[in-house]
């Protein structure tokens, strides 16, 4: 499992997603969610807009687990 570290509270889904280098822009998530299957603490998620807080677990089809932990 990869460990990513937020600066902030939370961190949009579609921002994760641009972090990891997974898409280019954020206009690319929605899409993204539309072909991949993405878990959010084990329920699937379609939301590019969706927070993401330190400890959530996101499970990206064909690019792995990632934790997010606190800076």
């Amino acid at each position: 499992m990869r460990q990513i570290t937020i600066d902030d509270e939370y961190i949009t889904l579609g921002q994760l997603l641009k972090k990891l280098d997974i898409i280019d822009t954020g206009g690319q998530a929605k899409g993204f969610l539309a072909g991949h299957q993405v878990k959010v603490n084990g329920t699937i998620e379609y939301r590019r807009g969706k927070k993401l807080y330190p400890q959530d677990i996101v499970d990206i089809e064909g690019f792995g687990t990632i934790r997010l932990t606190q800076a």
